[in-house]
Formats: C-alpha cells, structure tokens, sequence
C-alpha cells in the first residue's frame, strides 16, 4: 500500500519482533540524528507503535513507551545538533547524492527563516524537517541552552503526542479493524506541511529569480 513494502511501518515494526519497541526507538534516532534518515516514515511509525501497544501485540505499558521513543527523538536531535555545531556548514554544502539534496537544505533554511526558534518544536511534525533543522540550529550556532528547551517541548509532543494517538484511536473498534486505511490516511495528512513548505519555496525562489 505505501510503495516500497519495507519502509511501511507495519513491517519495519513487525521485522525486530520481540524486540519492536527497540526497532522504533532506533528508527526514530536514525530519523532525527542522521541526515541519511530523513526518508524514513517517523509520523506513522509512531501512529502505528501506538495502534500496537494498544492492541497488545507491542507488550509494553503506553507511558514506557511513550518515554522511550520522546528519549530516543530527544538523542536524535542532540546528535543532530552537535553534528552541525562540529562539522559546520560544509555539510550543507556538499553536492546532491542519492541520501542528500540541496532542495532539502533550500526548504530547511526557508523554513527556519519562517518560524525562527519555533522551527525546532514544529520541525518535528513536518517530514524532512526533523531531520535536518537541528542540524542547521548546530550550523547557525543557536545556543544550546536555547535549542535544549524548545527540543525538549518538540520532543515531547512529537513522540508523546503522535504514539498517544495512535494508542487511543486503536481502542476504537472501527480503526482497530481498519488500521491499514487509518495508517495511510495518516501518512497523507503528515505530508501536507511539508507539501505547503516545498510550494512556499518554489515561489519565494520563482520571486527572487524574477527580482534577480
């Protein structure tokens, strides 16, 4: 249903068995602390984690989980963090690659431009984003104390609120029976920010090409 049948998170989850909440919380710091991750579908694996601690077939309490998947973002986005401090702007520099793009750097900067230090709580619910705008808060020297805070608040809300939801929606009879339609439906509506982001762009690079 999602195009490649890998990087679906019924099957990402179910491929670490016993071991599915430690193959989440991996998956998230990959997400949130490599740039290599940014491909990967943080938003519905979370929704998805919550549907199935809810069911029972991730056989952890809710709270635990949602604990250890807000640390793992919260680690993700600390390594992001010092990655850009330390190594600096040449890592936005490099040329495109099959795991980089220079349009992916365009829509960070644009979008740290847009929301300033917010960007670090809302980059977590934006595809992409949360990926790269703690690396660009290392590379714009952001203090740490400031990047700390509002990370926490991202961190917390994006892992807390999103497996919350999941959890809940999966008590209800109808979803618990449609999970698959509920899962994709969730994936559409998570890309809608970075969709509006990606056109915001391309027009403010179409304005600036014609003031050029």
């Amino acid at each position: 249903m999602f195009g490649i049948d890998w990087l679906r998170p019924e099957t990402l989850i179910a491929s670490f068995g016993a071991f599915a909440m430690i193959g989440v919380c991996a998956i998230v710091f990959i997400e949130t602390g490599l740039l290599v991750g940014f491909f990967l579908p943080g938003d519905s694996l979370l929704f998805v984690a919550g549907l199935m601690v809810s069911a029972g077939a991730i056989q952890i309490p809710i709270w635990l989980a949602c604990v250890l998947i807000s640390l793992a973002a919260w680690a993700g986005d600390q390594t992001g963090y010092w990655i850009g401090r330390r190594v600096g702007p040449a890592i936005f520099n490099k040329s495109d690659s099959r795991f980089f793009s220079q349009e992916n750097v365009s829509r960070t900067n644009s979008f740290f431009e847009r929301y300033g230090s917010r960007a670090i709580i809302l980059a977590h619910f934006v595809p992409v984003m949360r990926t790269f705008v703690p690396v660009a808060a290392g590379i714009g020297q952001m203090s740490y104390r400031k990047f700390l805070k509002y990370n926490v608040i991202g961190v917390l809300g994006w892992g807390s609120g999103v497996t919350l939801l999941g959890y809940f929606l999966g008590k209800v009879p109808f979803v618990a029976e449609h999970v698959e339609y509920f899962t994709l439906g969730f994936v559409v509506v998570s890309s809608i920010p970075i969709a509006i982001e990606i056109i915001r762009t391309r027009r403010q690079q179409k304005t600036e090409s014609l003031i050029d």
